[in-house]
């Protein structure tokens, strides 16, 4: 009683309230309702029990949207294990084809967010529909494996992963800033699941291990219905985890970024010396020429993780000028590729690899000479960091047509 008097006494001494607060919280809080019961029209007393009661009703909502938010997730992750499961017997049996195993994942990604970003009924149902006429689409396709269907195969991924980034983005789909926020989601997760894929490999290292040690091989029903099911349930946790902002994978991604470009950068100028030393051709090796285009796809992969990483400052730094040497090496090496791929197109006919391969190679061509423009305005002071980053947000629903394209249009074209 004798704190609720103070309290009722200094309502005009603000001062003389929060020595109270930060002397004893738990005993001014537990006096407090007395006193504003005594004094209901102070307008100080009506300002302290906001501040008292507002932490508690906004903890309280936090805390219930997190626990919801984890039994979803968990309900998911269980849906995805059990599902990459019984997708896994059918392709052990032939029935269906190996790529369908990502119906047993990314249909679960996309369902989190459109459970936690709640995006209009008409992304919604564009995103069911296309999961659905894909999944139908495949299963159609002949089993005869030929350059088409293959193609088909690879490209139906990227398709699906576009559809991922919409339940991602939601309606704010034409937005740069929401696609350079998928792009970061991806690297962070990329890392995440990789951490937690290591922690679980050693996991079933031990486990099996053990199990020799008394006689027994567990080594295939562990694989079956433990691996698999955990791999698959391990990426809808990583997708929580991360859209929770979790700090570890956003403290390293930019490090990585830092610390991989030079790297990359004097690996290849090394590699592509020495190419050149040996005699290397890429028009008439087509082995060779495989291998050009994964360095392209890996170059371009390390740049547009070190233009997501680089944030907004508009101060240069070392950084920038190893990116943009990254994309004149990069736009060098698909130049070549692309000669090359034109060489064989004219020299031995068309075919659904060289069309393909030729596709993507003018795409990343017209997308790195975007890059390659935004970054010297930027480092002649023109524009700022953020036309960098356009040039690569803006190009991705490119990408994801001409996997569409390739995936939906090449069986019929070519069978």
């Amino acid at each position: 009683m004798e704190i609720d008097n103070s309290i009722s006494k200094n309502i005009a001494n603000p001062r003389e309230l929060e020595r109270m607060y930060r002397e004893d919280p738990k005993a001014f809080k537990k006096s407090f309702s007395h006193a504003w019961e005594q004094n209901p029209d102070s307008p100080v007393l009506a300002a302290w029990y906001e501040r008292l009661n507002f932490k508690e009703a906004a903890h309280t909502e936090k805390t219930s949207l997190l626990q919801k938010g984890f039994l979803f997730m968990g309900i998911l992750a269980i849906l995805a294990g059990i599902s990459t499961r019984i997708i896994f017997h059918f392709v052990e049996q032939e029935a269906i084809a190996p790529i369908n195993l990502a119906f047993g994942i990314l249909p679960f990604i996309a369902a989190y967010f459109v459970y936690k970003n709640n995006p209009p009924k008409k992304v919604l149902y564009t995103l069911a529909l296309m999961f659905l006429l894909s999944g139908l689409y495949l299963n159609m396709l002949p089993s005869n494996h030929n350059d088409s269907i293959i193609l088909a195969y690879l490209h139906l991924p990227i398709f699906l992963w576009g559809l991922i980034g919409l339940a991602f983005i939601g309606n704010e789909y034409g937005m740069g800033r929401t696609r350079l926020a998928y792009l970061k989601f991806n690297l962070e997760f990329c890392i995440l699941y990789a951490s937690m894929a290591i922690s679980g490999m050693l996991l079933a290292a031990l486990t099996m291990q053990l199990f020799s040690f008394v006689g027994l091989d567990i080594e295939d029903f562990y694989f079956r219905n433990v691996v698999l099911f955990g791999a698959a349930a391990l990426a809808i946790v990583a997708t929580y985890l991360v859209s929770m902002n979790l700090k570890l994978a956003k403290n390293i991604t930019p490090y990585i970024a830092k610390i991989f470009s030079p790297l990359v950068l004097a690996t290849l100028l090394v590699y592509l010396i020495t190419v050149i030393w040996v005699g290397k051709n890429p028009f008439l090796d087509r082995n060779f020429l495989l291998v050009f285009n994964g360095i392209l796809f890996s170059v371009l992969a390390v740049t547009i993780f070190s233009i997501t990483e680089s944030g907004t400052d508009k101060k240069k730094n070392i950084s920038d000028y190893i990116s943009f040497a990254l994309i004149i090496l990069a736009l060098i090496i698909d130049s070549v590729a692309l000669s090359a791929i034109v060489f064989r197109l004219s020299s031995y006919g068309i075919t659904p690899n060289r069309i393909a391969v030729l596709g993507v190679n003018i795409l990343i061509w017209g997308n790195l000479i975007w890059i390659m423009v935004s970054y010297m305005r930027f480092l002649q002071n023109k524009t700022g960091p953020s036309t960098i980053q356009d040039a690569v947000t803006k190009y991705l629903p490119v990408y994801v047509l001409w996997a569409a394209f390739v995936t939906f249009t090449f069986p019929l074209i070519f069978n």
